[in-house]
């Protein structure tokens, strides 16, 4: 039998990556970037309702991280940690 590796720990993600706000406004641009291709082309129907809906993914998602950070800020026990 071979000798089991030994347990190399894992280093944490730097913070540039494990910051939910980039993600958030890269996806709702090419949310909105896909919206305006659908308006310009003339589509419409269900690929538009999926662009608007997945605008209004991002505003929730903006609006629950800035809640997150609101709260982080004034000290609350129940706030997320690591949005500093």
């Amino acid at each position: 039998m071979a000798d089991a590796p030994s347990e190399v720990p894992i280093p944490p993600l730097p913070a540039v990556l494990r910051e939910p706000g980039p993600v958030i406004i890269v996806g709702m641009a090419a949310w909105l970037v896909a919206t305006i291709v659908c308006l310009v082309a003339g589509v419409h129907g269900l690929v538009l309702q999926v662009c608007l809906w997945g605008l209004g993914v991002g505003v929730l998602g903006s609006l629950i991280v800035g809640a997150q950070i609101a709260a982080v800020r004034r000290g609350s026990k129940t706030a997320q940690q690591g949005l500093d």
